[in-house]
């Protein structure tokens, strides 16, 4: 009774089952914990992930081996240490050492850090033989190295632990591996509501501002959905087209460079009220056949009416048109371009009733907007009626978004 009370002060249900499969099942080779943001799959798998090392140190002492390998992989360094690295040091107060070669060491195992974002992710674990790896952002990681990584595990129990969220229903992590279950495979969904540790207020708030369609479903349930219809189906032209717009607002542009028909070079004029937090689209200049000094003109012009310390948000795939920009001290900044990520903010903004467009230049976004729509396959939006889109999402994604500027322990690089 004393031990269940620690576990559910500590552990959400969920997680408590993932724990008893990790300790307890034997079988086991290959476990996916997959499903909602903020559910509690990492949280879960962090603390395999601990075991693991402790379990890992063990077997190596009855093979008799001083110095047993585990491979740590994601997407990048900073995801690493974002989502395992900084969690183990705030949850346990526990921080690796780290070698002239940048391997870590914990518990007496040596740590190779593998990046799955590439390809090139396999020069960095060719040639080990690990007793084990846990991949953060399975979802995200190269098939050929994701399989790479399995292979590399051929010591002791050689057991694999990722965590992920959702993709397209067709992707080969889902197809291959949590829809042919074995003993050697076993898998985990999570829905949002598995972390009863959130707050009721949050949960309501996730809930309630999450877009609708595929990244609801995706976000809050868990699911591997891919979209149908227009991506952004909660905007509402009656409501969120309007007459005009708050003075003082804070403004800002995206720009995505195009120049042939179909193609067409936009500018998008933005602007926040610093009061309500609403976004205005004031204005949007788009055209074919116009060279970059015509559009160096038009960025003049909307310095001249709003300031000369606005920020261009730019399609970085013209690096000389930026660069071009700044010459003729323009603030162009080169855009995130994240298309999941951006789209899911727009989207979020929109629900929340945050968007606005002015009535004066509201056809160009309408025409696009209404014929923006999703991959069936691809589960990503079509590239189609996308310039003004694209323009739109590079400049709000970008000015709201929170960089990280916290700096990162060597001891983690």
């Amino acid at each position: 009774m004393l031990l269940k009370k620690v576990l559910n002060k500590h552990f959400t249900q969920k997680q408590q089952m993932v724990l008893n499969q990790f300790i307890n099942n034997k079988d086991w080779s290959l476990m996916i914990n997959y499903g909602a943001v903020s559910s509690g799959k990492t949280v879960a798998n962090n603390y395999c992930f601990i075991m693991s090392l402790i379990r890992v140190r063990k077997l190596a002492d009855k093979d008799k081996v001083k110095d047993p390998l585990y491979i740590l992989a994601g997407t990048s360094k900073k995801n690493i240490y974002n989502n395992v690295l900084n969690p183990l040091f705030n949850d346990f107060d526990l921080i690796p050492e780290q070698d002239s070669i940048g391997n870590l060491h914990l518990f007496g195992v040596t740590i190779i850090l593998a990046y799955t974002g590439t390809i090139a992710g396999l020069r960095g674990i060719r040639g080990s033989s690990a007793y084990g790896a846990y991949i953060n952002e399975a979802s995200l990681a190269n098939e050929k190295v994701f399989e790479e990584i399995r292979d590399r595990c051929s010591e002791g129990e050689g057991r694999v632990i990722c965590d992920t969220n959702p993709d397209i229903p067709t992707h080969w992590l889902k197809q291959d591996y949590i829809d042919n279950p074995s003993k050697q495979i076993i898998s985990n969904h999570f829905v949002l509501d598995d972390n009863t540790f959130l707050s009721k207020r949050y949960v309501e708030t996730k809930k309630a501002t999450t877009p609708s369609g595929m990244l609801y479903d995706r976000s809050v349930l868990g699911l591997w959905v891919t979209g149908e219809g227009v991506v952004y189906e909660d905007f509402d032209k009656d409501t969120m087209v309007v007459d005009e717009a708050p003075d003082n607002l804070n403004y800002y542009c995206g720009v995505d460079w195009g120049f042939a028909k179909g193609h067409e070079n936009v500018i998008t004029v933005m602007g926040d009220d610093p009061e309500t937090g609403v976004t205005y689209l004031t204005d949007i200049f788009s055209s074919t056949g116009k060279y970059i000094d015509y559009w160096v003109d038009i960025a003049h012009q909307i310095q001249e009416q709003h300031g000369y310390n606005i920020n261009f948000w730019c399609d970085s795939a013209r690096p000389e048109y930026v660069s071009y920009f700044q010459q003729n001290n323009i603030g162009a900044r080169n855009a995130d371009k994240s298309v999941m990520d951006g789209i899911e903010f727009c989207a979020e903004r929109i629900k929340m009733g945050k968007f606005k467009v002015l009535r004066s230049c509201a056809k160009p976004f309408l025409d696009d907007i209404y014929q923006y729509v999703w991959d069936p396959v691809k589960g990503v939006p079509k590239k189609e009626h996308d310039n003004v889109m694209d323009s739109f999402r590079y400049g709000l994604y970008n000015q709201h978004k929170k960089y990280d500027n916290q700096i990162i322990r060597n001891v983690y690089l």
